[in-house]
């Protein structure tokens, strides 16, 4: 397998390859190193692509079109996309790519015991599938491809699928720049390659499942759709699928609703997919027998834990037996509302609730694409399903509802991420429902009514906060915000946050830089590192000024050092490098420190010359006061000295010997940011990627242990005038843990991007209760 230079089989990778791999690749390597039941794949990576687009000469031409191309304009925005795509299918694919990609598929064919079996071509890009952004069905995939010389034009053909209309659309409203964005090809056994007859007795199901329940923000639930057939069908929303309501803790099945499943889709011999009837009894009956739906439990709460973040998953079933099909993060989920309101008309239309909110808009029926202009900013979107070619009307839709679909599907996955009400799985809106009518949608109960409906609207008025009516609730705790990627600062610099607490360099150094620094430094090349690093964190600073950012040193541990170009001749193979050679300790390491003194003039760089002095520094993964002492020295050598020019460094609390010693290390630094999820692993001695533990429930950032570690800090560093803040992840998920931290005196919580509002509001109400002045 070592001996391919486009091509990774998929237990090779994790998701710190996502640079390499793209997201859903990434996510599929990771799931297998996590012992979790995955089909056989390879995938042809991110290199091949930029070798076949810069090797034929056509990349100039691509973007050359793209930069001419007013993604508003529908009509040029089509035909410029065509065009590109065109480009790329008709291009010849270089000999050493081709080589290798028919070598992996015959390798992988093999496996499952075939001369040329039957896979599925998918598309995995570097901007997928990852937090903030779902990018849902932006990208093509293949099913039932066969034949090494038909695996190749499909590679080709995902490749072009990254400049459709509405992928291209999507990454400019996003903020994703065109050329950063890459494409990886992950090519797959090909589950259900199965006789109609095994259809038809229902050997072969597929769904797709959440972690959280998304239209509610359950915690403790976790979601199932099911339908026969191929997966497409549920995750396109093309038909109303059986939904599971299960216990995350017991297993136990809460709810079940059969869906209408009218038609399924299955694999046919000589490849593509065929959709027939499902007949009467199957479409009567659950998908699901208990055995599978135990099965789909356990995985989900096996990636979750794994993950530590609510996911989205996708699985099918062949005789039986669930294997995962995709996994990425949950990107919007809400809270349960306690108190329903109970209004007196009857409803038109019900379906399920798949996004919630209240959309008041007259009714536009769009039976296809080609009609989606009829929509028009503050509409009600009715159709019988939507696809991704639905995009620009969704976006200006005032709520959705559809007759198709369950809660994880496309209508549902985008009307969340776009903040819009959505109402699936009907049956009869485009009938019922008339052009024109107006109609109130509600996406908490899944009901649409007649006309304007006040009391729901005035439901949604008490539990929503703009970030201009949250900017107005002055809290004595800070709201600062967390941040990884630089660009996406554009999105979120009107929140209403004091600054950032925690802007990582890990996306710039693996995105932007690619290279390890002692690799760059062996070349020659260190300023390529000091510029990069230096353009990503003065484009935070310079967009939020006067407000503060605290950039965190690199916090690579040495598998992902290990995974950066030319990394490998520099990181040795550590058994635990969660607890290894990793934050402070590699600065002052004669092997690092170099590197280390590259990331001090990337900030001086910010501070001195581009005048942003609004740039403070914050140490990961402190364990004790004298490398604290040696960092702050070769620091001072490199023109960064503590106090000087408003020039502030933090310390990450993540082992506890920082809160053992919390008066001592108040001496070296002017603020402590609380790592959370390492605090509750070294409290409590819990391997955050064991998943024995997590699933029987240690991993917990709420245990008393924990919250007393945290308090204890707050305490002595206030007694130091040293300041408090927290960046974990427990803060963003556990607004319980927020309240006790307010209690606590804490001075800052650092929170992601959507729910700074929200913790703001949360805050605003905890003083309030405590009168704090």
């Amino acid at each position: 397998m070592g001996r391919f230079k486009f091509i990774k089989f998929v237990e090779e990778v994790s998701r710190e390859d996502l640079p390499k791999v793209g997201g859903k690749a990434a996510n599929l390597g990771e799931m297998v190193k996590a012992g979790l039941p995955v089909p056989d794949a390879f995938i042809v990576t991110c290199d091949a692509y930029k070798e076949f687009l810069e090797g034929t000469g056509i990349k100039e031409k691509i973007f050359e079109i793209l930069r001419n191309t007013d993604v508003n304009e529908p009509k040029q925005l089509q035909e410029n996309t065509r065009k590109i795509r065109e480009i790329i299918e008709t291009t010849p694919m270089p000999e050493e790519i081709k080589g290798e990609i028919v070598e992996a598929y015959k390798l992988l064919s093999k496996k499952f015991g075939k001369e040329e079996g039957y896979v599925a071509v998918r598309s995995s890009a570097t901007a997928e599938d990852v937090e903030g952004a779902s990018f849902a069905g932006q990208q093509l995939t293949l099913l039932n491809v066969k034949g090494a010389e038909e695996v190749v034009k499909a590679v080709k053909k995902c490749w072009a699928s990254l400049f459709t209309a509405r992928a291209t659309f999507y990454r400019a409203q996003k903020g994703f720049e065109h050329e950063r964005v890459l494409i990886a090809i992950p090519v797959q056994k090909q589950l259900g390659a199965l006789s109609k007859e095994e259809y038809l007795k229902g050997r072969y199901k597929a769904g797709v499942g959440f972690t959280v329940h998304p239209a509610t923000g359950e915690k403790d639930k976790i979601v199932v759709e099911a339908a026969w057939g191929q997966g497409e069908s549920v995750v396109s929303g093309a038909v109303t699928p059986d939904t599971y309501v299960i216990d995350k803790k017991t297993g136990e099945v809460l709810e079940v609703k059969i869906g209408s499943k009218e038609r399924m889709r299955i694999a046919k011999p000589e490849g593509d997919l065929e959709e027939i009837e499902t007949p009467e009894e199957m479409r009567k009956a659950a998908c699901l027998t208990r055995d599978e739906l135990r099965q789909l439990w356990e995985l989900a709460v096996k990636l979750e834990e794994h993950y530590k973040f609510p996911q989205d998953f996708e699985w099918a079933s062949e005789g039986g037996k669930v294997y995962l099909l995709q996994s990425r993060p949950v990107t919007v989920f809400y809270e349960k509302i306690e108190e329903e309101v109970k209004v007196k008309k009857p409803p038109l239309v019900k379906g399920l609730a798949a996004s919630p909110g209240v959309g008041i808009g007259r009714v536009k029926i769009v039976l296809s694409a080609e009609e989606i202009d009829k929509v028009e900013k503050g509409d009600v979107l009715v159709t019988r399903m939507t696809n991704p070619d639905f995009a620009p009307a969704m976006k200006r839709a005032v709520a959705i509802v559809t007759d198709e679909g369950g809660i994880t599907s496309h209508a549902s996955i985008v009307s969340r991420e776009l903040g819009i009400p959505c109402v699936v799985g009907t049956g009869n809106a485009t009938q019922v429902l008339k052009d024109g009518m107006l109609v109130t949608v509600d996406g908490r109960s899944g009901f649409v009514y007649e006309g304007k409906v006040e009391e729901l609207l005035a439901r949604e008025k008490a539990l929503e906060i703009t970030p201009e009516e949250a900017a107005k609730l002055k809290t004595k705790t800070k709201i600062l915000m967390n941040l990884g990627v630089p660009t996406e600062i554009e999105r979120y610099k009107s929140l209403p946050f004091e600054g950032i607490g925690l802007m990582r360099v890990e996306f710039i150094i693996a995105e932007w830089v690619r290279e390890h620094p002692l690799h760059l430094i062996e070349r020659g090349e260190e300023q390529k590192f000091i510029d990069k690093l230096a353009e990503g964190i003065a484009m935070v600073a310079k967009a939020i000024y006067p407000r503060f950012v605290v950039v965190r040193f690199s916090d690579f541990k040495t598998n992902e050092y290990r995974r950066l170009v030319g990394g490998e001749k520099f990181e040795p193979e550590e058994a635990n490098p969660m607890i290894g050679w990793r934050g402070v300790s590699r600065y002052i390491s004669k092997e690092f420190e170099k590197a280390f003194r590259l990331e001090c003039r990337a900030i001086r760089k910010v501070r001195k010359e581009m005048g942003l002095d609004n740039v403070w520094v914050m140490l990961p993964f402190v364990r004790t006061t004298w490398e604290v002492e040696k960092v702050l020295k070769i620091m001072e050598e490199e023109g960064l000295r503590r106090g000087e020019e408003n020039f502030k460094v933090w310390l990450m609390a993540e082992v506890p010997s920082v809160i053992f010693l919390a008066e001592k290390f108040s001496k070296l630094c002017d603020g402590f940011s609380i790592g959370s999820n390492d605090l509750t692993q070294l409290v409590l001695g819990v391997d955050r990627d064991s998943q024995i533990l997590a699933n029987m429930g240690y991993f917990d950032e709420r245990n008393e242990a924990v919250l007393r570690a945290m308090k204890r800090l707050i305490e002595v560093a206030h007694e130091n005038n040293v300041t408090v803040s927290i960046c974990g992840q427990s803060v963003s998920v556990y607004p319980e843990i927020t309240e006790f931290l307010v209690k606590c005196g804490i001075d800052s919580v650092s929170v992601n991007p959507d729910v700074v509002c929200k913790t703001r509001k949360l805050v605003y109400e905890i003083e309030k209760k405590l009168k704090v002045q």
